[in-house]
C-alpha cells in the first residue's frame, strides 16, 4: 500500500532508526492498513492532542467531515393541479459535522507517523498541541520539531478522569464486568443517567485510587507502590521476560497453586472455624520456600498475578467502602483488556468485598487520557454542552481477549487502533417517562449471549446485502461513482460482519439495533445518506391521494367499529417495511377474520376522561404514517387529547423523518380540518427524536423532545413498528400508559415469540401503582 511504502522509505531514510526489536516482520505487523484507514479525514484537523504512555502512543484530533445528505423540499401548489405532483422535491447537498479521532499505536513508530501527520496537515487551526502521560516529556521536542506546535502538558490524573466521565456519558455499553469462564467474555451494563459517584483506580507502574464525585470534583484518597511496574519488574527477575504481554502469555497458561500455599497446604482442607475454602492462598510462593525444585515460569508468573491483583484488590474494596461506593473502574497499562488482569481483579473484589462491589472496566479505556487531554484543550468550545456517538464505520472495536491467542494475534499492542466520535446536533436525554432509567435496557434480545439468535440475524444481514447494495446505486442514477462506492460499502459492512462473528462484543452488547446502526454508519461512510429517498417520495405521493377516500370511509362507520378500523389501518400500513425479510401482501392485509385480544379491546374501547397528550413514536413513510397513524392521530386529537408526533432526525430505511413528516402534514393538513386546526392551536406538535436509526433508544432522545413531553404532561405513549416496538422496547416500563405494536413481519422473529409470521403485537400496558 501507499502507506506502507511511505513508512518503508521513512524508516530507510533515518537510517532504520525506530524499527522495534521485532525487526521488519513487526513494523509490517503495525502497518497494514493504506493510510485513509488509519488517520482519517487528517487533512480537515484542526486541533490536537496526546497521550503518551510507556508503550503506546494515543492521538487524538478534532476534524470536520464533510458528507452528502438528502434534504427534501415542499413545492409551491398555488394555481396547480397536485394530482400528478410529488409532494416535495428531493436535493442531495453538502454537510459539514464534527468527528473526534482516536489512534492508538506502539511509541516504536511515534516518529514515522509525526512525520505523516506533518505532511497531510492543511487545515489546522492551533499552534499548540495538548500532551499528557509520561512520554509528554520524553517526546516533547520531538513533537514540537516535527509538527510545530508548541506541547502543553497536562496532569495525567485529570486528563484520565475528563476522559472517563466523556465516554461514560457518550458511550452506551461503555463498561463491562469480566466473567470468568463464560462463553460471554464481557458482560456490559446499562448507563446510568447519573455517572457519579465512582471510584477509579489506575494501575500503571503503581497504582492510583481517586473518588469521583462530580464532574469538576474528584480526589486522590490512595495508592500503593506495588502495581504493573512490580508485576514487570518481579516478572523480570523470576523468568527472564522482559516484555509485559509476552509476561501476561506466561500467566495465562500457569497454575498458580504449583507455587501458592493454599489453606489445605496448611490445614489439610478447608478451615472451617474461619469460615476458609482450602483452595484459598495462604501464603503467595508459599510452596517455593519448602520444596526442593524449580517452578516452571507459567507457575511463577500466574503466582505473580495473582499476589499483586489480590493485594490491588483489597486496597480498592476498602476504600470503596471506607466512602460508601459500589462502582470500581480500573484502567491503565495493567488492564489493557487483557483476560488474565481482568480475571484476576475481578475475583479478588468479588471475594473481599463478598459481591458487594463490583469491578469495572471501560471499553476505551486505553483513550481516556487522550480524550481528557482534548477537553483540556477545547474548553473554550465546550465539547460537553453536545451529546456524541461512536461512528462504528470508524472504529476498531474491542478485540478478542481469549488466553490462547498471543499478544500479536490479539492485537493489543501491535497493531494501530482506532475510535471515531460524531458530534450530534443536539443534546440526548432520557425520556421523562421511563420507570426507571437507571434498568431501561432498549434492546429485547442480547444476541452476545444468543448464539442461535446471533448466528440467525448476521447470515440474514449478510443475505440482505446485495438487496442493499442495489439500493443503494439504484438511489443515485446520476452518479458516474455510485456503484464503485456501493461496492466498498459492501466491503466494509462484510467486514464487519465477520469481526462480530468472531468477536460479538466488538462494540458493545451486539442487537439487531447495533447490526442496523453500523450498516447505517457505512452507507453513510460512502455517501449513501438516504438510500430510500425515492421510495419514499413515490409511496408518500400515493398515500395522500388515498388519504381524503380512507378518512371518509372511517368516518362513515359507527364509533366503536371505527375504534377497531383505526387500529386495523395502524397495523395494516406497518407492513410496508423495506427493511422485513419477508413482504406478503395478500397475507398480510388480510385482518378481516382476525380478532383482537381483550386488552387491545379494553384500550379502544376505555370509557372516561380523555387521555392529556399522546407522545407517538411514528415508523414508516407511505401507507403507514398517512393512512395508518394519521388516522388515528386524527382520532385522539377529536377526542380532546393533545399529540405529540415524534419522527427519526435522519434517514433509516423507509423510515419518515422529521422534515418528510412536515410536508405530509402539511399537505394533510389542506385535506382535513381536524389536523389544520391542531396545528394552527398547537394541539398537535411535530418533533425530531434525535435518532437516525429503524429502533428506538428512550435513554438517547433530543432534549427538546424531553422537555415538550414535561411541558404537556404526557400520559400516553404509543410505539409503532417492528423496530421501535420488538428489536426494542418490548419489555421497555414506563409511568404512564403505554401502546406498542407492530406487525411481525420475520418468520424466526415471530417463532421467537411464539407465532407466526404477519402476527399482531398489540400491547397495551397501564403502570402498576
Amino acid at each position: 500500500s501507499i502507506w506502507h511504502g511511505w513508512v518503508a522509505f521513512k524508516m530507510a531514510e533515518r537510517g532504520g532508526r525506530g524499527t522495534s526489536s521485532g525487526g521488519a516482520s513487526s513494523l509490517d505487523k503495525s502497518i497494514t492498513l493504506p493510510p485513509d484507514e488509519i488517520f482519517r479525514n487528517l487533512e480537515n484537523a484542526k486541533s490536537f492532542a496526546i497521550d503518551i504512555g510507556g508503550s503506546l502512543t494515543k492521538l487524538a484530533y478534532y476534524s470536520t467531515v464533510q458528507h452528502k445528505v438528502a434534504r427534501v423540499r415542499s413545492f409551491d401548489y398555488s394555481g396547480k393541479d397536485i394530482e400528478h405532483e410529488s409532494p416535495y422535491e428531493i436535493t442531495v447537498q453538502e454537510e459539514i459535522t464534527a468527528r473526534l479521532h482516536f489512534i492508538k499505536f506502539e511509541n516504536t513508530y511515534i516518529e514515522t507517523c509525526l512525520d505523516f501527520i506533518k505532511d497531510h496537515l492543511v487545515n489546522t487551526e492551533t499552534k499548540v498541541i495538548k500532551a499528557t502521560g509520561g512520554g509528554a516529556y520524553k517526546f516533547k521536542d520531538l513533537i514540537e520539531k516535527k509538527l510545530g506546535l508548541k506541547v502543553n502538558k497536562e496532569d495525567v490524573m485529570t486528563c484520565l478522569i475528563k476522559g472517563c466521565n466523556f465516554v461514560l456519558k457518550n458511550i452506551p455499553h461503555e463498561v463491562f464486568a469480566y466473567q470468568k469462564d463464560s462463553e460471554t467474555e464481557f458482560r456490559f451494563q446499562t448507563n446510568h443517567p447519573n455517572i457519579f459517584p465512582y471510584l477509579l483506580v489506575n494501575i500503571g507502574s503503581g497504582v492510583s485510587i481517586v473518588k469521583v464525585e462530580t464532574e469538576d470534583k474528584f480526589e486522590w484518597i490512595g495508592g500503593s507502590s506495588i502495581g504493573g511496574g512490580t508485576f514487570w519488574g518481579l516478572g523480570a527477575l523470576l523468568t527472564k521476560t522482559k516484555k509485559f504481554d509476552e509476561l501476561l502469555q506466561l500467566a495465562s497458561k500457569g497454575k498458580h497453586t504449583n507455587v501458592d500455599m493454599l489453606v489445605k497446604d496448611v490445614y489439610g482442607g478447608a478451615y472451617q472455624t474461619l469460615g476458609l475454602s482450602g483452595n484459598l492462598i495462604a501464603s503467595s510462593f508459599g510452596k517455593s520456600a519448602t520444596a526442593d525444585k524449580e517452578f516452571s515460569k507459567d507457575d511463577m508468573a500466574k503466582s505473580l498475578l495473582h499476589m499483586i491483583s489480590n493485594d490491588i484488590g483489597q486496597l480498592a474494596c476498602l476504600y470503596a467502602k471506607l466512602h460508601n461506593l459500589h462502582k470500581i473502574y480500573f484502567g491503565g497499562f495493567f488492564i489493557r483488556g487483557h483476560p488474565v488482569t481482568m480475571r484476576t481483579i475481578t475475583y479478588s473484589i468479588n471475594f473481599f468485598s463478598k459481591g458487594e462491589v463490583q469491578a469495572l472496566f471501560l471499553r476505551h479505556e486505553g483513550y481516556l487520557g487522550a480524550i481528557g487531554a482534548f477537553l483540556k484543550g477545547a474548553e473554550q468550545d465546550n465539547p460537553n454542552q453536545y451529546s456524541w456517538g461512536e461512528n462504528y464505520a470508524g472504529s476498531s472495536g474491542l478485540m478478542s481477549t481469549s488466553p490462547d491467542l498471543s499478544p500479536m494475534q490479539r492485537a493489543r499492542s501491535s497493531t494501530f487502533d482506532m475510535f471515531e466520535m460524531d458530534r450530534l446536533e443536539r443534546p440526548l436525554v432520557n425520556l421523562p417517562l421511563l420507570k426507571d432509567p437507571s434498568t431501561y435496557i432498549p434492546d429485547t434480545v442480547d444476541l452476545t449471549d444468543d448464539t442461535m439468535a446471533r448466528k440467525y440475524w448476521l447470515t440474514c444481514f449478510e443475505e440482505a446485502l446485495d438487496g442493499v447494495v442495489k439500493r443503494a446505486i439504484a438511489s443515485q442514477p446520476d452518479s458516474i461513482d455510485a456503484a464503485e462506492r456501493a461496492e466498498k460499502f459492501r466491503q466494509k459492512y462484510w467486514n464487519k460482519l465477520q469481526t462480530l462473528r468472531q468477536q460479538p462484543f466488538a462494540y458493545g452488547t451486539l442487537t439487531v439495533r447495533s447490526l442496523l446502526d453500523t450498516r447505517e454508519h457505512c452507507l453513510n461512510e460512502f455517501n449513501f445518506p438516504d438510500p430510500y429517498s425515492k421510495v419514499k417520495q413515490k409511496e408518500n405521493g400515493i398515500a395522500l391521494k388515498c388519504f381524503p377516500s380512507v378518512i371518509e370511509s372511517l368516518d362513515s362507520l359507527g364509533w366503536e367499529e371505527r375504534q377497531f378500523a383505526l387500529v386495523k389501518g395502524l397495523l395494516a400500513g406497518n407492513v410496508f417495511d423495506w427493511g422485513a425479510k419477508a413482504l406478503n401482501t395478500n397475507e398480510s392485509l388480510n385482518y378481516e377474520n382476525r380478532k383482537l385480544n381483550p386488552e387491545c379491546t379494553g384500550f379502544l374501547l376505555q370509557e372516561g376522561p380523555p387521555h392529556k397528550c399522546a407522545l407517538i413514536f411514528a415508523d414508516n413513510s407511505g401507507i403507514d404514517i398517512i393512512l395508518g397513524v394519521f388516522p388515528f392521530v386524527r382520532e385522539l386529537l377529536s377526542r380532546g387529547t393533545e399529540v405529540i408526533l415524534a419522527c427519526n432526525s435522519g434517514p433509516a430505511l423507509n423510515d419518515v423523518t422529521y422534515s418528510e413528516s412536515l410536508i405530509v402534514t402539511e399537505r394533510i393538513a389542506a385535506m382535513d380540518p381536524i389536523i389544520q386546526s391542531a396545528l394552527k392551536e398547537e394541539r398537535l406538535l411535530l418533533v425530531q427524536t434525535g435518532s437516525s436509526s429503524p429502533c428506538l433508544d428512550l435513554s438517547r432522545l433530543d432534549k427538546g423532545l424531553a422537555l415538550l413531553v414535561r411541558e404537556r404532561k404526557t400520559d400516553l405513549v404509543i410505539i409503532e413498528g417492528m423496530g421501535r416496538a420488538i428489536h426494542t422496547n418490548y419489555y421497555a416500563a414506563l409511568k404512564c400508559e403505554s401502546l406498542k405494536l407492530a406487525v411481525i413481519k420475520n418468520s424466526w422473529l415471530a417463532d421467537r415469540l411464539g407465532g407466526k409470521i404477519f402476527s399482531v403485537i398489540f400491547k397495551y400496558e397501564v403502570p402498576s401503582e
